[in-house]
């Protein structure tokens, strides 16, 4: 079972859709059985008084524009946002941000990265353009359509990443 972690700073736009579009690809593949896959923020600002705000309303839309929320596995009608916690850091196999201060504010939640599990989601990309950069954020893009694509490489080049280390 890979174990994999989404992370955001609100976990309400960029890995919410991560989560969702690793479920759709690696259920399309018909290989979900060999994923659990999550997401969480870095902060507590879409958390109050212990309930996490759902998904943003245009991440949302933008994730049924591609078909993902159709199936029970890809359904996100529930998830709410919550936050990384130093458990998750020995739970999860790859805890993958969107940022590079999502990685600086995991590793302050989880402790050092000893098992080198804490990345850029789009270090896996095979696009040059991509490789190693920041998800577009939507939260003050508006570009909703640029996240889906920046989370799309990014996830894509994650599985071929495990095939080619054997893990799926």
């Amino acid at each position: 079972m890979i174990k994999v972690l989404f992370i955001c700073h609100g976990n309400i736009c960029r890995s919410p859709m991560a989560e969702f579009i690793l479920k759709d690809m690696v259920s399309k593949r018909g290989i979900a059985d060999q994923f659990e896959i999550a997401s969480a923020a870095t902060s507590t600002e879409e958390i109050w008084n212990g309930t996490g705000n759902p998904i943003y309303p245009p991440a949302q839309a933008e994730l049924r524009k591609h078909g993902i929320g159709k199936t029970p596995y890809t359904d996100f009608s529930e998830k709410r946002a919550k936050q990384v916690t130093k458990e998750d850091y020995r739970y999860y196999d790859y805890l993958l941000c969107a940022d590079a201060n999502n990685i600086k504010n995991t590793i302050r939640i989880t402790g050092q990265d000893v098992d080198s599990k804490i990345k850029l989601l789009l270090d896996f990309s095979t696009d040059t353009k991509r490789k190693g950069r920041s998800i577009s954020d939507p939260w003050y893009s508006g570009r909703f359509d640029e996240t889906y694509e920046d989370v799309v490489a990014g996830c894509e080049g994650l599985l071929a990443h495990l095939k080619e280390t054997g893990q799926i």
